[in-house]
């Protein structure tokens, strides 16, 4: 055997380990935070405290009162309703969409149709340096200058609301749509735009009416896994929303998150509790969801790609 495929042989068996043990801790992750939320269903204590139903389904909490979804699990009565927290992060998760994916979507248009060359290596690098901001500095950012300018400009309330958190979310999540999205656009076959433009179209009626369709399936992946990425988010949210678990739809009100609960209250809970074991239980769940949010998006990619490759 020659010193050549000797040196194959090793890379391609290092490639080999190094993905096994990237599934291996994956799967020690989710058998660890899995481990610690089954109590919450074998333990009578904490089924009576905090069953699937007390954290699902409306509650009573005074006789003649009506019922309602509270999440209080350090008072007299524990409450665990997951309502408010589920509601405040899908509430910050669509805001933070709804002000990144234009903005990535028409970067990613701009660069790969419309920029010259010179341009589009300054563009390009500049927006994809943003994935590289630590998320606890957006926070810090989003806590301390736009906080009352949002206030300001929209007229609210509270300083920390749920428009204030998802700007700052939406900052870390432009990168990962403008990258996926571009990279689609651009692998739209070039005899697209030439076939276009040959029929008398504009640069712009062939990106809008030729590119766009045909890289449709992977700005919709774009857009899932932005989506995977706010969801999952804590520190942004956890310095910027308020932190208060209110059930309300409301974006000029703070909100408390799933992801941010977690990390606000497992560091002084009492371990082995009920409250303990319901933080992991919501770690099982944003990592169940988190996980399938992504396949689906990768999914998504790996057929548009086979689609303009040819690939069966």
């Amino acid at each position: 055997m020659t010193q050549k495929k000797m040196s194959e042989r090793v890379i391609e068996g290092l490639i080999h380990a190094s993905a096994a043990i990237a599934i291996l801790g994956l799967v020690l992750i989710f058998v660890f935070i899995g481990k610690e939320a089954v109590p919450l269903f074998t333990s009578p204590e904490a089924r009576a405290e905090a069953s699937l139903s007390k954290m699902f389904l409306a509650q009573v909490p005074e006789p003649g009162e009506p019922p309602t979804h509270m999440w209080q699990p350090v008072s007299e009565v524990p409450k665990y309703s997951f309502w408010p927290l589920i509601i405040g992060t899908l509430k910050v998760t669509f805001v933070a969409l709804a002000f990144a994916f234009p903005l990535a979507l028409g970067a990613a248009i701009f660069t790969s149709e419309f920029a010259p060359p010179w341009l589009k290596e300054v563009v390009k690098p500049v927006i994809e340096l943003l994935a590289g901001i630590p998320s606890v500095v957006l926070g810090f950012f989003a806590l301390l200058v736009m906080a009352t300018t949002v206030q300001d400009l929209f007229g609210l309330d509270y300083r920390l609301n749920t428009i204030n958190a998802g700007i700052a979310l939406g900052l870390a999540v432009i990168p990962i749509v403008f990258t996926v999205a571009e990279d689609a656009l651009t692998a739209v076959p070039q005899s697209y735009r030439q076939g276009s433009v040959a029929l008398g179209a504009t640069p712009w009626q062939t990106a809008r009416r030729v590119v766009f369709p045909a890289a449709f399936p992977g700005i919709f992946a774009a857009g899932i896994l932005g989506f995977g990425r706010a969801i999952g988010e804590t520190m942004i949210v956890l310095m910027a929303s308020g932190n208060q678990a209110i059930p309300s739809w409301h974006l000029g009100y703070g909100f408390r998150s799933l992801s941010a609960t977690v990390a606000s209250e497992l560091g002084e809970v009492v371990a082995g509790s009920p409250h303990y074991h319901v933080l992991f239980f919501i770690g099982v769940l944003l990592f169940v969801f988190t996980f399938l949010i992504n396949l689906a998006g990768q999914i998504w990619v790996g057929r548009f790609r086979k689609k303009l490759t040819g690939e069966q």
